[in-house]
């Protein structure tokens, strides 16, 4: 299969700090990667760095088989979502549902290009397929935690990426709008087959069909394989430096 994403070596460093440490990396496409471990280890830097953010200090990116330099970060990240932990939406934004999901177009077609009947057809697809249709005219600002994560979702949707990337999106939500994200993101991956990188330190929130894990500590990858070979006591124990019990209920 195609590797979408061939990270080698890499070092990154926020000023005296270094966050990730000769870091080595493959992701072929239609792969649902987990990316775990405690806070602090790396886990977002190294979604910027796929999305060409970052302070390389050393080693190579190839996104799309494309070397990730400044001249090519905007030709690459056109095909790349991103899903942030939150969104910080100021309630008094006076911008609805739809506007938001059409800034996914953006990327594509441009800044101050005006959409065509395409891609407003698109941006009504993608809210569509997250299931926020009614919402399409609601201030943002006015929805729910969920509710707007799964704008967020939408709006990377709409920009039809290659990968999608979701680093942490279900933290700070309460347990049924978790719930309900992580099954979205299951269906997602299962009716599009997306390349999808999923970052937590939240195990229960892990969808379904991820079937491949990356485990961070320290800024190091420290294992790397299926998922279910992840998620054992001793390796866990391991990851977090806590005795971890795995209970089946």
């Amino acid at each position: 299969m195609t590797k979408l994403v061939e990270i080698e070596n890499v070092t990154v460093s926020y000023r005296e700090d270094i966050a990730l440490k000769n870091v080595s990396l493959g992701i072929e496409e239609g792969t649902f990667l987990a990316v775990i471990g405690p806070n602090g280890a790396g886990k977002t830097t190294l979604l910027t760095v796929i999305n060409g953010l970052g302070r390389i200090l050393s080693g190579s990116v190839r996104v799309f088989g494309i070397s990730l330099t400044l001249r090519n970060i905007g030709r690459i990240r056109k095909d790349i979502g991103y899903i942030p932990q939150n969104s910080n939406i100021d309630p008094r934004a006076p911008i609805s549902v739809r506007e938001v999901v059409s800034i996914g177009r953006t990327g594509k077609i441009g800044l101050f290009r005006r959409q065509s009947y395409k891609d407003k057809k698109i941006v009504e697809g993608a809210m569509g397929l997250v299931s926020i249709d009614d919402l399409a005219d609601r201030p943002i600002g006015h929805l729910s935690g969920g509710e707007q994560q799964k704008v967020a979702i939408a709006r990377a949707l709409a920009q039809q990426p290659r990968i999608l990337l979701l680093d942490e999106p279900t933290a700070n939500l309460d347990i049924k709008s978790q719930k309900e994200l992580t099954d979205l993101i299951d269906r997602i991956y299962k009716e599009n087959k997306l390349t999808m990188v999923f970052v937590t330190h939240i195990l229960s929130h892990i969808p379904t069909s991820c079937k491949e894990a990356v485990l961070m500590k320290k800024g190091k990858i420290v294992w790397t394989g299926k998922i279910g070979s992840a998620l054992q006591e001793s390796t866990l124990s391991d990851l977090y430096d806590y005795p971890i019990e795995i209970v089946d209920r």
